[in-house]
């Protein structure tokens, strides 16, 4: 398959494991980004010549019609949690859609997340409603792939909370009857370059991706722990206190609990309708399957400790 794949925030978290079914395809994999150079560390997942990189902020619109020119497909992996949620999440998804159109991409990935509401008191998750709108007037067969929360060896989720399992001796637990559905990331980047590789069998459609267990949140740091090792006292801290420092202190650099997080955990993060991966043909990979390959870091006597129960 020699296609010309921009794969839009290729060089983040999520954008590896995009990268390496593509390069298995035989695509020329284009990676565009702010700083290109982050990215350089895919150039070994791919053959010679396999893979280029590009500079680009979504948010200029010239810079997306230069990085998208020649493309068969566009995949548009970028995301913020903080800062120019409207200019990423929505004027960046409508400059990578309207290009995409203009340059006659076969195929267009959008890749939002599980909770877009326009509705919404979160800013992440209007503006990701908003984003996917805008995609839908540019580029009306593009693919929408709304994935639940992403766990995976680089991720921010599971090792934020292995990490103060293994410095803290109490574990403070907000909202944690709030349910989620994590999704490992290697399952959704083998959804994302499917959904690229094959024009028309996916056009137009949304799929909620989620992984094979809903848990809540409390579930999932009693498992984080036991993996680790660390067998923690876990407390609920009540809503009014978790509001109120998320109000207070939230807006301090390395705040544990900003009011946009407070606010976003307000809903599920749950797929509806199933998992979606099925669509794909993945069946969905349980956290506590792969976690073990990475939590030993975080155990006291790392991968010489006993192994978890899980």
């Amino acid at each position: 398959m020699d296609r010309v794949v921009t794969v839009f925030g290729g060089g983040g978290f999520l954008g590896r494991y995009v990268a390496q079914p593509l390069f298995r395809t035989g695509a020329r994999v284009r990676i565009a980004q702010r700083d290109p150079r982050s990215a350089f560390f895919l150039k070994p997942l791919g053959t010679v010549g396999q893979s280029q990189f590009v500079a680009c902020d979504i948010r200029d619109a010239a810079r997306v019609r230069a990085a998208i020119e020649g493309s068969d497909a566009v995949i548009n992996l970028v995301g913020t949690l903080n800062g120019d949620f409207d200019g990423i999440h929505v004027t960046g998804a409508r400059n990578i859609a309207e290009a995409a159109a203009a340059a006659g991409a076969e195929t267009l990935v959008h890749v939002s997340a599980i909770g877009g509401d326009t509705r919404s008191e979160s800013t992440y998750y209007r503006t990701k409603a908003e984003g996917e709108q805008a995609v839908r007037d540019a580029f009306p067969a593009a693919t929408i792939l709304r994935p639940a929360v992403l766990f995976g060896r680089e991720d921010n989720f599971v090792n934020r909370f292995a990490g103060l399992a293994r410095l803290a001796p109490v574990l403070p637990v907000i909202r944690g009857a709030t349910r989620m559905q994590p999704v490992y990331a290697a399952d959704v980047g083998r959804a994302v370059a499917a959904a690229a590789n094959v024009p028309g069998e996916h056009s137009g459609k949304t799929y909620e991706l989620g992984g094979p267990q809903v848990m809540t949140m409390r579930e999932l740091m009693e498992l984080v722990c036991k993996a680790t090792g660390h067998n923690r006292s876990l407390v609920e801290i009540p809503d009014a206190a978790a509001a109120a420092a998320a109000r207070l202190t939230g807006w301090l650099p390395g705040a544990p609990l900003t009011w946009e997080q407070w606010l976003m955990l307000q809903k599920d993060i749950v797929a509806e309708g199933g998992a979606g991966l099925e669509a794909f043909g993945i069946s969905g990979t349980p956290l506590a399957a792969v976690s073990e390959g990475w939590l030993t870091a975080y155990r006291r006597h790392g991968r010489f400790a006993a192994k978890s129960p899980y």
